[in-house]
This record gives structure tokens, sequence and C-alpha cells, in this order.
């Protein structure tokens, strides 16, 4: 047989706060532990002659949290398992058993599966005083988070937030951190220390960005952002964005929001994905910012069509993203390994494979060039079609043969000009020319569309440089000779 354990709660400082109940289980208990001596009950514990063992020493001999919780409850599991029955071992933590408790989580699974004889009493929580000093009413919305875990996406501003467990500066900075990320840097936050203790209780409101520079964290430490309904807040959540395009799109919403199709939309999501890559490719973030928002924009209006309608929303989108990034990426979710960029995409290949197996496609029956876009830009689809065909061995031995090509078709296409060929075999034989030129770009290891949009700008501000260049003498393109234009064009090779 063993001994049961009995789990107390001390409360959240105030000495005055324990209940006779609680006082009386830890003086007629076999043997009383306690997580950490760390808390302002000891004085009266010890006045009281409540003998009792600390687990502080086990949280300096681990590395990490989980580490210490795990090894608390094997101590406490061996001292029941091995005492006699009827014996009771009580094991006291600050505050209440169930609020941030991690070690009493742990014991209530495992004394369950081991047979061991479990009881929990409360005692007054941290969250209580809380409510009362900082004065606000849970009923209006409200979520405790952890502070050594706390994620940017828990945060939700129309609730009241108390994060507990800020141990340390350390803590406070990260809490910081995850804060900034949807409140402003100046927004006012409360700091609390020993709420309810007194001589030892501090309340003090900073703005986000000094959280980490506040004095005195400890066990008794916690952050307190008060509920806000600001319009400034909610326009920062993913929430309030699907909600604006709900009501764009409802009987009360806009008139061309709610005739729009994904066909009326199909130029528009091209149109705002090449307005993105004009942003890459000029290198303005601000200017990205806005060009990425327009383009999410379209993702939303397709998503919220197909909701509308009941086949799909857009957080069915976002897991089935979130699956599948998970199930492609091995190397970092799985046991998988990669070495470098090589071995990822090997990784992604082959369960994108996979992906198609389980979705009944037979590698033999799929052609090699599947999953190709049928509607991508040609010159990108001919590079795509080329690697493709490359990774099966149909494909050149070397750049100079490619080159060799591209005279074969060069000279084709003047042929075909010269003699006057129909005009549908003079744009085939351009095709082809094309096409093989885009081929070199595989083998310089470039991307064609990258090498001509290079040319393309390159082109533009040489052609701005014969404007300019004209229009302080007076002149316009227009009024000049391809003579005049050339020799400035000559100038611009220089400059420009």
């Amino acid at each position: 047989m063993s001994a049961s354990i009995t789990i107390v709660g001390l409360g959240s400082g105030n000495p005055d706060r324990l209940t006779m109940g609680i006082v009386k289980t830890l003086q007629q208990a076999s043997e009383v532990f306690i997580r950490t001596k760390e808390h302002p009950v000891m004085s009266v514990l010890d006045e009281l002659k409540v003998a009792m063992q600390s687990f502080d020493h086990i949280y300096e001999a681990r590395d990490s949290f989980p580490e210490v919780y795990a090894s608390i409850a094997d101590t406490l599991l061996e001292k029941a398992a091995s005492g006699d029955k009827g014996s009771v071992i009580v094991y006291a933590v600050p505050g209440h058993p169930m609020v941030a408790e991690s070690t009493v989580q742990i014991l209530r699974e495992r004394c369950l599966r081991d047979g061991i004889e479990l009881s929990i009493l409360g005692g007054e929580s941290f969250l209580d005083e809380a409510f009362i000093r900082l004065g606000f009413d849970p009923i209006e919305g409200f979520q405790l988070l952890d502070a050594s875990g706390l994620n940017p996406s828990f945060l939700q501003p129309q609730l009241h937030t108390v994060i507990g467990q800020v141990y340390d500066s350390f803590t406070a900075s990260d809490v910081k951190l995850a804060l900034m990320e949807l409140y402003p840097d100046d927004y006012t936050v409360v700091v609390g220390h020993a709420l309810g203790v007194d001589g030892q209780e501090q309340i003090i409101k900073v703005p986000v960005y000094e959280l980490d520079r506040v004095e005195g964290y400890g066990n008794l430490s916690l952050i307190y952002v008060p509920r806000s309904d600001a319009e400034m807040l909610r326009q920062r959540t993913f929430a309030r964005l699907h909600e604006i395009v709900g009501i764009l799109r409802s009987p009360e919403g806009c008139p061309w929001d709610r005739e729009q199709t994904h066909e009326s939309l199909r130029k528009n999501l091209i149109e705002e994905t090449y307005e993105v890559i004009e942003t890459i490719d000029e290198d303005d973030p601000e200017h990205m910012q806005e060009e990425l928002g327009d383009l999410l924009l379209q993702v939303m209006l397709h998503s919220q069509m197909e909701e509308e309608i009941g086949t799909f929303n857009v957080f069915d989108v976002i897991q089935g993203l979130n699956d599948k990034l998970i199930f492609r990426h091995p190397h970092v979710f799985g046991q998988h390994k990669a070495e470098d960029a090589e071995d990822a995409l090997q990784n992604w290949e082959q369960m994108k494979a996979e992906e198609k197996r389980r979705k009944g496609i037979q590698p033999e029956q799929a052609s090699v060039l599947d999953g190709i876009p049928r509607d991508l830009p040609a010159l990108m689809k001919a590079y795509k079609l080329q690697k493709k065909a490359s990774k099966v061995g149909f494909d050149w031995d070397q750049i100079n043969d490619v080159l060799l090509k591209i005279e074969e078709e060069l000279a084709e296409l003047r042929e075909a000009v010269e003699k006057g060929f129909d005009p549908e075999e003079q744009v085939a034989e351009l095709g082809d020319l094309l096409f093989a030129a885009s081929n070199a770009a595989r083998f310089l290891h470039t991307d064609p569309e990258e090498a001509l949009s290079r040319t393309n700008r390159k082109f533009i501000k040489r052609f701005h440089f014969i404007e300019d260049k004209l229009r302080s003498e007076g002149k316009t393109v227009e009024g000049s000779t391809l003579e005049e234009m050339d020799e400035i064009w000559q100038q611009a090779k220089n400059q420009v």
C-alpha cells in the first residue's frame, strides 16, 4: 500500500488569508514538501513550527522548468509509493493549486495512473488579489496567459489579460516583444508585484517598451493589460479583416464587392501579384507592405465567396497551408535531416509525391511535366518545363550545346522572315528561339523572367535618360531623329 498525497495552496502571499483547514492539514501531515520557500507565508509557517522540505535545490540543478516539474513529481510519487497506508504527504504550492501549477497537473495524471490517492485543497489564487487590486471584473472577458510561453496570437485586446509567472526581467522582455506585435510601443500596461501583501505590494503603470526596465520581478509578479475596444487595436487583428470582408460582401455592404465573382476578380489577382513583384524589384518595403495587403485582400475575397456557399472559409485555407508546410518539411517538424537547401528541396519533392499517392495518384500514371500552372507567363512556363524535363535526363550536356541551338533557331527565324514565310510560321520560329533562350538561363542558374525584368528596368532607365536629355535641350522624343536618340542612348549606356 502507499501513502496519499494532498496538495494545498498557500495563497497569493498574505498570511492572513491562509484558511484554518490548510493550516491544520500542514500541521497534521506525515511529511510536508513545499515547491519554493520564496513566498511571504513562510514566516508564519515557521512560527507554527510546520516542518517542511523545499524543492528550491531542484531549480538550481535542472536546466529547464519542465525538467524541474518532472523531478518534483517523481520525488513526491516515490515518497508516496514507499509510504505507509494512512499516512499523508502534503505538497504546498503558492497561490491556488489549480492555477498555473504544472506540477499539480503532472501529479493528477500520474496518481490516477499509479493508483495513488490524491486530494487538492484550494488556496487564494493570485487572481483573486488581481481582480481586487487591479479593479476589473473577469465577467467582462478575461484570459490568463503564461509569460514563459506567450505567443502573440493568444492576445485578444477585447479581453482583460493577466500574464503570470513573470519571474525576471528576461521573461518581462519576452512579454514586451510579444505585446509589441499587437500593441503600440507606448501602450500603457500594469506591472503588479506581491499584490495584497502588506509592505511588498507594488502596482506600476508603464508603457509596453519599458516593461523589462521595471525592477522587482519575482515569483509574485504579473503583468496586466486592460481590455480595450480601441479600433486601433482591432485593426491589427486577422479577425477584424475577416469581419470587414464579410461586411463588404453582405447585403448591407458595397455594391461593387457584392457583384464580384472568382472570374471577375481573376485579373485583379494577377495584377496585385505583379504589383508586389514590382515592390520587390524596387526594394521598397513601405510600398511592399501596402501591395501585400492588396494581394491578401484577393485571397480574403475568394475565400469569402466560398464561405458564403458553404464549401470552405479562409480558416480552412490556413489549416490546409499549415498542414502542407508541416508535412513537406519533415526535416524541421519530423525526423528527417537536411544539411543544405538542396536536401530540403529534395525532401519537399518527396513529400509532394507522397501527397499524390495518398490522393490515389500513382507516380507511374503522372506526367513528369505535371504541376506547372496552365496560365503561367510563357517565359516562366518554358523555364519550368525545361527544368522538369531535365530531371529525367532530357537535357543538353552543356551550355555550349544550348548556345548552338539558339544560333540554329535564330537562323531559322531569319530564313522565315527573309523568304516571306507564312506569318504563323514566323511566329512559330520566334517561339522556338525564345524557348531556346530560356534554356540558356537554366544553365546560367538564373530565372529568365528575372533576367528579362532586369533588362526591362535597364531599358526604362536609359530611355528616361534620353527623354530627360532632350527635354533639357528644349526637345522631345517625338521631334527628334533616330540618330539623335541613338547618340544619347550611347551616352546612357555609360551612365545608367
